[in-house]
C-alpha cells in the first residue's frame, strides 16, 4: 500500500532540516550550558512491583550503581533523597530522569519523580532494545537495559511527553472504555444470535432488524421455543408484550405464529437455553446503558473543545468527534496536518541506498495504532455518509485505485480540513460541507436520542456556542428559529425544547422572531 508523492509538485516548500536527534529528546544545549561532567542522567528500568535505577553523568561515569527500587512511597522518597545527595556530592547542576515505557507499569515511577520536580524523559522499549543489542548481544538483564536506556537518552531518544489538560485525558480514557464496551457488546450480539438459533431456529428471520425490534427478544425470553409460542397464541403473546410495555408492529405476531407452526425442532433443553439467553440479554442491556451514559459524558466534554466545529461535516457525529479529540489531544501539539497522519503512520516508508530509491513503500508499521484506527474509521464514515467523499471514492475506484489507497487519501484530505478548522477556530466552505450540517441541530438530535436531561442540554449548547465564529452564528440560528416556529404551531403536549431554544438564540446574539401562532407555548 502506498501513497504517490511527486518531488516536483511543491518546489516552493522549504526542505525539512536534517536532524541527528529527536527534536523533543535533544539534551545538547543543556549539556553545553553546564558541562558534561555536571549533567546527570538517571536511567530507570521499570517492572510491575519494582524497578531498578542508576545515576551517571553525561560521559557515562556511574555515580549511583544499579539499585533496586520497590514501588512504595517510602522507597520512592528514599531514592529521590539519594539522587539529590549525589547531585550535591558530584556537583551535578542539571539532571533528567530517563524511564523506559512499559504500558502502565512505569506510571507510578513517572508520577513520583515528576511530583518531586524532576524532568521526565521516556524511552520506547524498541529504542532501548536497539541500544542494548550491539553492546550486549543475546544478553538481556536489568543492568544491560539500564545501560541501553542511558545510551538512548544521551543520543536524544529520551523524549519529553507533552502534558495534556484533564479534559482531553478524560476524553481519551472514556472513549477507549466505550470502545471496549462496544467490542464486548458486539460479541454478545453474536452469542445471543447463536443461543437464539439453537433454541428457536429461524425465529430471528421474522424480524427485519432483530436488534431494532424490541418485541423480538421480549418474546424469545418468555417463550424460548416454538411450542411455547403456539401454546401462548396471539392473545398470550400480546399479554407478554403489554407487560413489557412494548407495542409490536401489526405484522409481527402473525409472522411469529406462522413461523412457530412450521419451525424445525429446537434444542432439547429449552429451559437451559432460555436461562442462558436471559443472562446474555441482561448483560447486553446493561452494556448498552453504560455506552449511552458514556456517550452523554463524551458529548459534555467534546463541546468544550474546538473539535466540536467538526460536527458541521456530514458523516461526523458526536462519537466520532470524541474519538478524534481523545486520540489527537490538544491541536497545538501538531505543527501541521502532516504531523497528525505522520503520528498515525499514514505515510509511505522509504528505502534508499546509493542510486536505488523506493520512496513509495508500504505504510509505516511503527505508529500510534489507536490514532490510525480512529482516522481510518472516520474515512469509512465519510465514504458512507458524505456525498463529496463518496463521489471521490467512486471516481478513484473507477480509475482502478486500491481501496486502501482511497481510504488513506481521504484521511489526508480530512486531516488537512480538520487541522485548519480546529487550529484556526473557523469554518470553511469546503465541498464536503455543501450542504453543511448545523452544529446545534446535530447536538440537539444527539441529546434527544440519548434522553439527556434538559439542564445538561442547555449547558452543552451554551458551551459549544463559545467555539462558533461570530459570522457563522446567524446560520446556526435559522434552523433553530424554524424548529421553534414549528413547535409553536403544533403545540402537542409538553415541548421542553421550546424553553431552551430562545435561550440559545439569545446566546447566539440573534433577535428571536415571534411566531405567528398565538397562545402560551407549553414548557
Amino acid at each position: 500500500m502506498f501513497m504517490s508523492r511527486s518531488r516536483s509538485s511543491a518546489p516552493h516548500r522549504s526542505r525539512k532540516p536534517y536532524l541527528l536527534q529527536k527534536p523533543h529528546g535533544t539534551l545538547i544545549p543543556r549539556v553545553q550550558a553546564v558541562g558534561p561532567q555536571h549533567f546527570g542522567i538517571v536511567a530507570i528500568d521499570c517492572a510491575k512491583a519494582r524497578s531498578k535505577y542508576l545515576l551517571a553523568d553525561f560521559f557515562g561515569r556511574p555515580l549511583i550503581e544499579p539499585t533496586p527500587l520497590p514501588h512504595s512511597r517510602g522507597d520512592f522518597q528514599a531514592a529521590i533523597a539519594r539522587i539529590r545527595q549525589a547531585m550535591s556530592e558530584h556537583d551535578l547542576r542539571d539532571i533528567v530522569i530517563a524511564i523506559e515505557m512499559t504500558g502502565e507499569y512505569h506510571r507510578p515511577v513517572q508520577r513520583a519523580f515528576r511530583q518531586a520536580g524532576f524532568e521526565i524523559r521516556l524511552v520506547h522499549p524498541l529504542t532501548a532494545k536497539q541500544y542494548r543489542q550491539p553492546a550486549d548481544p543475546e544478553n538481556k538483564t536489568d543492568d544491560t537495559d539500564l545501560a541501553a536506556i542511558f545510551r538512548a537518552a544521551t543520543q536524544g531518544f529520551g523524549l519529553l511527553e507533552p502534558t495534556w489538560p484533564d479534559d482531553y485525558l478524560t476524553l481519551q480514557l472514556l472513549r477507549r472504555h466505550r470502545r471496549d464496551l462496544v467490542v464486548k457488546n458486539a460479541a454478545l450480539y453474536c452469542q445471543i444470535r447463536e443461543t437464539l438459533h439453537a433454541a428457536m431456529p429461524g425465529f430471528a428471520a421474522c424480524f427485519k432488524q432483530l436488534w431494532e425490534s424490541p418485541a423480538a427478544l421480549v418474546l424469545a425470553r418468555h417463550t424460548a421455543s416454538a411450542e411455547a409460542i403456539l401454546q401462548a397464541g396471539s392473545a398470550g403473546l400480546q399479554d407478554i408484550l403489554a407487560q413489557a410495555q412494548v407495542r409490536p408492529h401489526r405484522d409481527t405476531l402473525p409472522k411469529v405464529l406462522a413461523w412457530a407452526g412450521q419451525a424445525p425442532p429446537g434444542h432439547a433443553l429449552s429451559a437451559v437455553q432460555q436461562r442462558i439467553l436471559c443472562s446474555l440479554d441482561d448483560d447486553r442491556q446493561e452494556k448498552t446503558r453504560q455506552i449511552l451514559a458514556l456517550e452523554r459524558d463524551l458529548a459534555h466534554l467534546v463541546v468544550r473543545t474546538p473539535y466540536a466545529l467538526l460536527l458541521i461535516i456530514p458523516g461526523i457525529n458526536i462519537v466520532t468527534v470524541a474519538d478524534l479529540a481523545g486520540e489527537f489531544g490538544p491541536i497545538h501539539f501538531y505543527r501541521n496536518a502532516n504531523a497528525i497522519t505522520g503520528r498515525g503512520g499514514l505515510v509511505p516508508s522509504r528505502y534508499q541506498s546509493d542510486q536505488v530509491d523506493c520512496p513509495n513503500g508500504p505504510l509505516r508499521r511503527r505508529a500510534n495504532h489507536r490514532l490510525r484506527a480512529v482516522l481510518m474509521q472516520t474515512a469509512d464514515n465519510l465514504i458512507l455518509c458524505n456525498h463529496y467523499f463518496r463521489a471521490r471514492s467512486q471516481l478513484w475506484t473507477c480509475q482502478g485505485r486500491d481501496p486502501r489507497w482511497i481510504r488513506v487519501k481521504i484521511v489526508k484530505i480530512f486531516s488537512r480540513l480538520a487541522f485548519a478548522m480546529v487550529a484556526g477556530r473557523q469554518l470553511f466552505p469546503h465541498p464536503c460541507c455543501q450542504p453543511r450540517d448545523y452544529l446545534l441541530g446535530k447536538l440537539l438530535a444527539f441529546h434527544a436520542d440519548h434522553g439527556t436531561p434538559l439542564e445538561l442540554q442547555r449547558q452543552d449548547l451554551e458551551a459549544v456556542i463559545e467555539h462558533l465564529p461570530t459570522q457563522s452564528r446567524r446560520q446556526e440560528a435559522e434552523p433553530l428559529q424554524k424548529q421553534l416556529d414549528d413547535m409553536c404551531k403544533r403545540r402537542r403536549g409538553p415541548q421542553p425544547l421550546a424553553a431552551i431554544i430562545p435561550i440559545v438564540l439569545a446566546r447566539l446574539g440573534i433577535d428571536m422572531v415571534q411566531s405567528e401562532s398565538t397562545g402560551r407555548v407549553p414548557s
